[in-house]
């Protein structure tokens, strides 16, 4: 069978299939754009369709860690469930996830940050990312509707792995949204809007980078949701609160942030102050 030239044709059934799956647009692209690549190397290279093939694609790949367990993901589906081929996992092994503990900025950086940032807009896409936890495609996601006033809450409809859950709004992010709601004439339901509907995520994480760059650090939507966590468990929050906030399934994920929590280290004195 000549792979390229019924490429269209089988990432079609890949894309149809992840729907029927349920996963999330992003998925589906991600997916496609891997068993795409794929399938280019077999047409050039002439090798059969086999794990064998799978091993020597993934062996030349020059990729992080990460993107290279999506693409095995990716290469596994498409054997699996469109070609319906046997796909060997003690043959072809995924890499282990780096255990990397997640990045933190301290709450004065986070203030500086809010302070140096003058655009409504954009101060209030940092105190949301902030005062929430929100991940990146749920911030491009949130509805006007979804933000509950009254009860202080803020509602994250079909968040990752499409589950709804329940997250905080801060009291001092109420005037600044209302005051953001009487300044605009809003084309779409959502919080933010950009010229074509809803906000880009390349326009959130430039939000990001530009005051990042005046205060001369690194600074993405995750760190503000990893801020938001840790910055919680210092203050005493329970982490099981915390585990639902994040809409994490295990608490083991949740249980990372106490790695980089400095609550129980700042009770604990150095060997060399006691010289």
């Amino acid at each position: 069978m000549d792979y390229l030239v019924h490429k269209k044709e089988l990432l079609q059934k890949l894309k149809e299939r992840g729907v029927l799956r349920g996963f999330s647009k992003e998925t589906i692209k991600s997916y496609t754009y891997h068993v795409g690549r794929f399938l280019d190397f077999i047409s050039k290279s002439r090798l059969n369709m086999s794990n064998d093939s799978i091993k020597r694609y993934l062996l030349i790949q020059n990729i992080g860690i990460n993107t290279s367990r999506l693409q095995y993901a990716s290469i596994s589906f498409f054997f699996r469930e469109i070609l319906q081929k046997p796909f060997s996992f003690e043959q072809v092994p995924i890499k282990k996830k780096e255990k990397q503990l997640p990045k933190v900025i301290s709450k004065e950086k986070v203030k500086q940050m809010i302070d140096l940032t003058e655009n409504l807009k954009h101060k209030l896409i940092i105190k949301i990312l902030y005062s929430s936890g929100l991940r990146l495609q749920e911030l491009i996601n949130l509805k006007r509707k979804e933000i509950d006033f009254e009860r202080g809450i803020l509602n994250v409809n079909k968040g990752k792995g499409k589950k709804d859950r329940i997250t905080l709004i801060s009291e001092n992010l109420k005037l600044d949204l209302l005051k953001y709601y009487s300044n605009n004439i809003f084309k779409t339901e959502y919080v933010f809007e950009g010229r074509n509907g809803k906000y880009t995520k390349k326009s959130v994480q430039k939000v990001l980078e530009n005051v990042g760059k005046k205060m001369e650090i690194k600074v993405t939507p995750h760190m503000l949701r990893h801020s938001f966590a840790t910055h919680l468990l210092e203050q005493g929050t329970d982490i099981g609160h915390i585990q639902k906030l994040l809409g994490h399934s295990d608490l083991k994920t949740t249980e990372i942030y106490t790695h980089v929590s400095t609550r129980d280290l700042s009770k604990i004195k150095s060997p060399l102050d006691n010289l």
